[in-house]
């Protein structure tokens, strides 16, 4: 195979055909794990694949095969063992192209070693850290752990910890590296491995999401006064418009009286059967039929303007969440219904 036709094949173009070739179920199962802007991108790529050589085909699976066998190649030894062996049966240059494609997309975290670690433990070592410390740990910690951290922290750090943390974009891998090290040392634990790309606001609105609604609504509070700016879009983007599959029958149709019919078509608009039906469901016969009728002959649609249109709908949510008449489950604790 030629170097140009190497070059036509690579990128998302290989993925897709790779994707395509899985089947839709196990290729679902994939995509579920992707952001939505890799899984427009994948899915408007798999869409446009017209005619796939059976070449093409073979260099997507050869390379998914390779870069499974040096991922356990790193898991077994390292980055230095998996360069070493790869490039005993593929050459120099082949196994560096394949290591450093895979450490890209492998996105490791760094204080892998404090994951294992009892919530109260992590609380007592790292209240005494400075708030910027603390941002960068719970930025690469998982969002139901850091919530936990987060809740059980003073409460003067709280909102000082949510405003770092939704204002941190990235982080050196060497300042990552130095403070990773510090506070492996303090915990004499192990350490696992190193990346720089942080989160940011999605990260703080992830682990806000798992705090329980006292917790949540004393944090936004605070930095309503410190940041409002900030406060008004980590509350934006608290709720997204899938999650009205969480609300109960009774909260949805709440929501429905104050929601145009046209509105609400363009926001179900590529949202899921299981959404739609749960909608649906909860109508007047008329309205529903009005609302299909509706999402039948609508057209293309920009998705600038179908989120314009979730993010109304959503603001309706917590508009009558704040005012007591629905009730939105929260990960960080129950909800009591009486």
């Amino acid at each position: 195979m030629t170097e140009k036709k190497k070059k036509e094949i690579s990128g998302k173009r290989k993925v897709a055909i790779f994707l395509l070739a899985l089947g839709a179920e196990k290729a679902s199962k994939i995509l579920k794990n992707l952001d939505e802007s890799q899984i427009e991108d994948l899915t408007l790529e798999i869409a446009n694949l017209k005619e796939i050589g059976s070449e093409e085909r073979k260099a997507a699976f050869e390379e998914f095969a390779q870069m499974m066998k040096a991922k356990e190649f790193i898991n077994k030894g390292g980055v230095d063992y998996a360069r070493e062996l790869l490039e005993k049966a593929l050459g120099p240059e082949k196994a560096l192209e394949i290591i450093e494609n895979l450490t890209a997309n492998l996105q490791v975290k760094p204080f892998d070693f404090m994951k294992k670690a009892d919530v109260v433990q992590l609380v007592n070592f790292l209240r005494n850290e400075h708030p910027q410390t603390i941002a960068l740990v719970l930025a690469y910690l998982e969002p139901k752990q850091s919530s936990q951290v987060l809740m059980s922290l003073p409460e003067e750090l709280q909102s000082d910890v949510v405003k770092r943390l939704a204002l941190l974009k990235s982080a050196s891998p060497e300042i990552v590296k130095q403070v990773e090290k510090v506070l492996e040392k303090k915990m004499s634990t192990f350490v696992s491995q190193d990346f720089s790309n942080v989160g940011g606001i999605d990260v703080a609105v992830e682990i806000m999401n798992s705090l329980d609604r006292s917790a949540e609504k004393q944090i936004i509070d605070t930095l309503q006064k410190t940041d409002p700016d900030l406060s008004d879009e980590i509350k934006k983007r608290m709720f997204m418009f899938e999650d009205i599959l969480s609300l109960d029958d009774r909260s949805i149709q709440m929501v429905l009286r104050e929601v145009d019919t046209h509105e609400l078509a363009l926001a179900m608009k590529g949202s899921s059967e299981e959404l739609k039906e749960k909608i649906l469901k909860n109508m007047s016969k008329r309205a529903a039929s009005l609302l299909e009728d509706e999402l039948k002959y609508m057209g293309p649609v920009r998705v600038k303007d179908v989120e314009n249109a979730q993010q109304k709908i959503v603001a309706i949510i917590r508009k009558l969440e704040d005012a007591g008449e629905i009730v939105i489950s929260r990960g960080g604790g129950e909800d009591l219904i009486v």
